[in-house]
């Protein structure tokens, strides 16, 4: 099992936000003769190059051509959308943020504990800067996740092929959010909740956590490589134990 994680990155130096990485526009100053006009379009928020098991930068999503099925192609990317729509105070608007998430107006999104970030083109010409938070897990809920997924084979083994059993997500505690549960924020001046850019980044998310529910761990505190290597020991721990107990008892002495 620990192979799977032969691939993993190092953990990065702590950090809140993404920093330009080396194919972001360069930072200007307006004092400056050379600097670009005000409304320069920065290319991207992402930084790829900082990414490791606490840090996943995921590329842009190609637009898509509306199916009239539900956005989220899993039942717990589903479950996101729902918790979105469910929480959300103007249809008008998620309609709107739907149509800008298919038509690709989401730029690379960064996933970070408790944390969604991306910039999102609206109707103006620089994009605003978008973030969704999401609480992330106490040690205690962490427990009971780890020992309900190390209780079952099965579900180590649907986590490695990119699935989510039902039973897992319901394990005493909060896997997938609930309505009000995300928090979303925008650089713009709408208020609503959430404003069109937000969820587009919401509705995009939904398309990263169908493909790999480990995004979803990832928000609620703890990356993939961590998660493994814990179920590892879990495993490891319940199958020594086991052992022992099915070892026949010492004979009495003469």
């Amino acid at each position: 099992m620990r192979e799977s994680l032969a691939d993993a990155h190092r953990v990065p130096a702590p950090a809140d936000e993404p920093e330009q990485g080396p194919g972001a526009a360069p930072r200007t100053h307006r004092s400056s003769p050379a600097s670009p006009a005000p409304h320069a379009v920065p290319r991207s928020m992402a930084a790829p190059a900082r990414d490791g098991d606490l840090r996943r930068t995921f590329p842009a999503f190609p637009p898509r051509t509306p199916d009239g099925e539900g956005f989220a192609r899993t039942w717990w990317g589903d479950a996101w959308v729902t918790a979105l729509e469910e929480g959300a105070l103007d249809a008008a608007r998620l309609a709107r943020g739907r149509g800008y998430a298919e038509q690709g107006h989401v730029d690379a999104i960064t996933v970070t504990p408790g944390l969604v970030l991306a910039y999102v083109r609206g109707s103006r010409p620089r994009p605003y800067r978008v973030q969704v938070r999401l609480r992330t897990f106490r040690d205690a809920e962490w427990e009971r996740f780890l020992d309900a997924a190390a209780d079952r084979p099965g579900h180590i083994a649907a986590l490695l092929d990119k699935e989510m059993p039902p039973s897992l997500a319901d394990c005493g505690a909060p896997l997938l959010p609930g309505p009000g549960d995300l928090d979303p924020h925008c650089s713009c001046p709408d208020s609503g909740h959430p404003c069109k850019h937000a969820a587009a980044l919401c509705y995009q998310t939904a398309r990263l956590l169908d493909a790999d529910p480990f995004v979803l761990l990832l928000l609620r505190g703890r990356g993939e490589r961590e998660v493994i290597d814990a179920l590892s020991r879990l495993s490891a721990a319940r199958a020594a134990r086991a052992a022992r107990e099915k070892e026949p008892e010492a004979l009495p002495g003469v």
